[in-house]
């Protein structure tokens, strides 16, 4: 169901759920307005976020490889595609008919489309908004070769139960005719990670306060950003980067309905980011139902991206 569709009272209820719980929590699906779409593209940009350069080394290194492996491609469907850049990337070598860029924030992604189109006008180009915690289903591409790029290591926001059904669920879409090219980030020395995460200039922590604001537009609540903190953290034992907002004082926020009380240094979960071994990673997706599983790293093994065949 795409965002666009979703009632008011819905995404009110799940708000405040989330906020209501002992551990309060925010989706991480809630980043992505507009302004969170912009922070998070400059994030790609730091020095200290590895990720996004070096996927796109892989991609470039061994694109021909990948062309190669994925075969034809009737519809490329970009799951996450923000700005689209990394979707048109692929166009040359794989040589979509269609492509669907697919994400939480439809003004962004219609402005990438516009000016895509008049790029590359022999692709027919649909902007779709899409929330990935529901089930996916395109019935009017019945029949067509589908191709699922979801790149960024995006996957890693999906505790390991609900990747799997994600997987699932693309199988399903696929019928036996497509696959899944998925970029995942690989686990690390726990200061590497931890740079990418607490950068210097701060444009993490402001990516992360914004959802603050969101919500507030969202849902009416009255969050005071100057009340909050970023603030991230690896857990070993779970392999994860656990992301927080940081209550910098006893403070009442107030929502429909009801309010909370959080008292000075209390914590509001709004991301997991979840890094895996090559080995863990593909034994994932063939749990999911993939017939098979080809995969591309870098020298040190910082980054993996991996197409499994439906």
């Amino acid at each position: 169901m795409s965002q666009d569709n979703l009632p008011d009272q819905k995404l009110t209820d799940e708000i405040i759920a989330g906020l209501s719980r002992e551990q309060s929590s925010i989706s991480p699906k809630f980043f992505y307005d507009e302004i969170g779409s912009h922070l998070f593209e400059a994030i790609t940009f730091l020095e200290e976020y590895y990720p996004t350069r070096t996927e796109k080394q892989i991609m470039v290194q061994y694109g021909e490889a990948m062309a190669l492996t994925i075969g034809k491609c009737d519809v490329l469907l970009d799951l996450g595609a923000g700005n689209c850049e990394k979707g048109s990337a692929l166009f040359d070598t794989l040589l979509p008919k269609e492509y669907r860029a697919l994400d939480i924030s439809k003004e962004f992604l219609e402005r990438a489309i516009s000016g895509l189109q008049k790029e590359f006008p022999r692709i027919q180009m649909q902007a779709q908004t899409c929330d990935l915690q529901e089930e996916m289903a395109f019935p009017d591409l019945v029949g067509r070769k589908k191709t699922f790029f979801y790149p960024g290591s995006s996957i890693g926001n999906f505790d390991p139960d609900a990747a799997l059904g994600l997987f699932k669920n693309i199988v399903k879409v696929c019928q036996g005719d497509g696959g899944l090219l998925i970029g995942v980030d690989l686990v690390k020395d726990r200061e590497v990670l931890s740079r990418a995460y607490n950068d210097a200039l701060g444009i993490t922590a402001a990516f992360n306060k914004n959802i603050l604001l969101h919500l507030n537009r969202l849902v009416e609540t009255d969050f005071n950003l100057e009340n909050w903190e970023h603030y991230a953290i690896f857990n070993e034992q779970l392999t994860r980067i656990e992301m927080y907002l940081r209550s910098t004082r006893d403070q009442l926020v107030s929502f429909p309905g009801g309010e909370r009380r959080f008292d000075s240094g209390v914590l509001i979960h709004t991301e997991n980011s979840y890094k895996y071994t090559q080995e863990k990673f593909e034994s994932l997706l063939m749990s999911a139902g993939f017939k098979a599983v080809h995969s591309w790293t870098d020298p040190n093994c910082y980054f993996l991206v991996a197409y499994a065949t439906a």
